[in-house]
């Protein structure tokens, strides 16, 4: 009898855990939510850097790298969501639980985790700065004669949004900041490229490429290549977000999940697909690596699209911290049995965010340094985890269609993956003069 106790305590304990973890707490999410959270996730700050992507590329293989990285990452997205719920009664709730299922316990936790958290930290970290840069622009655009503040005090600024709002249990509390953000999105992707048709394209555009080397070239090309993988990587936090639909038999959650995502990759391709090409259409190779720097006028436009950026970040920074929190509290609460309560929450997040400030003040320049690691992490979890999983899992026959299709994302990630990062440290090495910590 006393057996039969100890596992009811057990799962009693498990449950009352389950409901105050972030990912798992609340399960009553509609399908719009899922959409939200996508494009708050999906359409990061990246967007602006697309046209210096595309500069880098050149017309075609900027284009059809482009649209192709959206078909390979939508079709690996539905992979994630049809994974989600393939063992019955079960749901994987977070990427290293499939990560789990799929490659074995131990091996699963360290494919996935250390992928995720470099994912989910690093894109943090930018996040701070691009907000706190943005907040300077601002206030640089609309008053050019006040004084300039450091930086770093930007940051600081940005950063005291956060250390309120991480104290939201868990996704559905941020719906509404996801869907400001999203909305945001879409306004100031609008906002560069409409300004940019306006303006027309230059009288002496020149679509040629910067480098004046061949192996200048080469490396702007990777670099590039990196840039855009950059900018679609919201699968890391996919499945936590589904995790957040109610599911029972008869209406799986992939249903409302991938109407979600149907409508979340019809807002990516509205914000990436004109920006990309209008921007490099109009400024050819002398595009600015963020493009709202390329159109100085008309100011009070500049000045709202940068206040858009804000806006966006703050959402986004609080999709991806949602994550690092759920995989910080389990472990706390379930490996090291902390009672689940407010200060530990209110310890861990507060912690978390001073250190995102911290770093982000420390290297203003962790952009440059995220092409580096965006090609190690974002790249797999993004492009071949999820094709890896699916053939270990379902095992295709061999040379059929869906055999074919997984084998050739995972080539195509896996080049990406060696290349990127090959890219992003010739501009690290060179760019490296120019950095100051704490600026």
């Amino acid at each position: 009898m006393g057996q039969a106790n100890d596992v009811e305590d057990a799962t009693a304990r498990q449950k009352q855990i389950d409901d105050w973890l972030p990912i798992t707490s609340a399960r009553n999410a509609k399908w719009w939510y899922s959409a939200f959270h996508n494009v708050t996730a999906m359409v990061g700050a990246g967007v602006l850097s697309l046209p210096y992507a595309m500069s880098e590329l050149g017309w075609g293989p900027g284009v059809a790298i482009m649209i192709l990285s959206w078909i390979i990452t939508l079709y690996t997205l539905w992979q994630m969501v049809e994974m989600h719920e393939m063992v019955p009664g079960k749901r994987f709730d977070r990427y290293h639980e499939l990560g789990q299922h799929a490659f074995g316990e131990k091996l699963g936790l360290w494919i996935v985790v250390p992928q995720q958290l470099v994912v989910e930290v690093g894109v943090n970290v930018v996040y701070m700065v691009t907000g706190g840069k943005s907040l300077e622009k601002f206030h640089d655009v609309i008053c050019p004669s006040c004084k300039k503040i450091r930086t770093s005090y930007w940051i600081m600024i940005f950063a005291s949004s956060h250390f309120v709002l991480s104290h939201l249990p868990n996704f559905n509390s941020i719906s509404g900041i996801s869907l400001a953000a999203a909305v945001m999105s879409l306004s100031y992707s609008t906002i560069a490229w409409g300004a940019a048709l306006h303006k027309g394209v230059e009288p002496n555009v020149d679509y040629s490429y910067k480098a004046k080397t061949n192996s200048g070239a080469v490396f702007n090309f990777f670099s590039g290549l990196g840039d855009i993988a950059f900018a679609y990587a919201g699968h890391n936090v996919v499945l936590e977000i589904q995790a957040t639909i109610p599911s029972t038999p008869e209406k799986p959650s992939k249903g409302p999940m991938w109407k979600g995502v149907i409508v979340a990759y019809i807002v990516v391709a509205l914000c990436y697909f004109p920006v990309s090409f209008v921007g490099y259409w109009v400024y050819g190779n002398k595009v600015e690596d963020n493009i709202l720097i390329s159109l100085e006028k008309p100011v009070w436009l500049i000045a709202a699209a940068n206040m858009f950026v804000v806006v966006h970040v703050i959402g986004s920074y609080q999709v991806f911290a949602m994550g690092v929190f759920d995989m910080v509290e389990t472990f706390l609460v379930k490996k090291m049995n902390f009672t689940p309560s407010f200060a530990l929450r209110f310890v861990t997040r507060t912690t978390y965010v001073a250190f995102t400030m911290v770093v982000g003040m420390a290297i203003p320049f962790f952009s440059g340094l995220l092409g580096f690691f965006g090609g190690f992490a974002f790249a797999p979890t993004t492009y071949f985890l999820p094709c890896i999983m699916w053939l270990s899992l379902y095992k295709p026959k061999r040379f059929s269609l869906s055999w074919c299709m997984n084998w050739l994302c995972i080539a195509l990630g896996v080049t990406l993956m060696i290349v990127a990062p090959i890219g992003a440290l010739r501009n690290i090495i060179l760019q490296a003069k120019t950095y100051k910590f704490f600026s």
